[in-house]
């Protein structure tokens, strides 16, 4: 049994050096199949010690599986740091290939084709809109010019009506009556040209 222990514990010490061989060698895979051989190999000693406890005398019997059992445990934290490797391998591999990849892309005939496509597409729609926003701005404009004619046009008509009030002889109460209408649609035009104005800032805004 002790020829047998100390096989095993030199395999566990031989695996824990393997370990630092992985992060110096460009073939690590190499290195991590050594150190799974070598983590079997320590797994079947220790089946067989499990074995050979049973047949140490009764007095030594606690101390013998009390040095099996840590040769578990040191095969077991080998195991755990081998898959960890493993996994920092595959982790190195992908963003390697990853960025290989993105490389290609970025330097390829096929993306700098359509890269310069959707450049295309972007320039031409925002050349779409930007003659949408004339084209709304020259409306905004239309409108400011077309609420000025009316407003002159309703301050000449209040002026005729008041003439032709004062002609007719109505009551003060009428003239009164007019001057609030008058006065009524004037706040609604102003109201107009508000909300007009508001919409063609909002658009020069969020649109050019």
């Amino acid at each position: 049994m002790d020829v047998l222990y100390h096989q095993t514990s030199q395999l566990i010490q031989e695996a824990f050096d393997l370990f630092h061989k992985l992060d110096s060698i460009p073939d690590s895979e190499k290195v991590e199949n050594d150190i799974q051989f070598k983590i079997n190999a320590i797994n079947g000693n220790c089946e067989k010690l499990d074995i050979l406890v049973f047949k140490t005398p009764i007095n030594q019997r606690p101390m013998a599986k009390m040095r099996v059992d840590q040769l578990k445990y040191d095969n077991k934290h080998l195991q755990a740091s081998l898959i960890n490797a493993q996994n920092k391998r595959r982790r190195r591999e992908q963003e390697k290939s990853e960025r290989e990849q993105l490389l290609s892309r970025r330097f390829g005939n096929d993306h700098m084709a359509i890269t310069v496509d959707y450049m295309a597409q972007e320039n031409t729609s925002l050349q779409n809109s930007h003659r949408n926003v004339d084209e709304m701005l020259h409306t905004g404009s239309s409108i400011l010019e077309t609420l000025r004619y009316n407003r002159d046009t309703l301050k000449g008509a209040h002026r005729r009506l008041i003439d032709l009030a004062n002609t007719l002889g109505l009551s003060n109460a009428t003239i009164s009556l007019i001057e609030k209408r008058v006065s009524q649609d004037k706040y609604v035009l102003f109201g107009g040209m508000f909300v007009t104005l508001s919409v063609i800032v909002i658009v020069i805004i969020y649109f050019i």
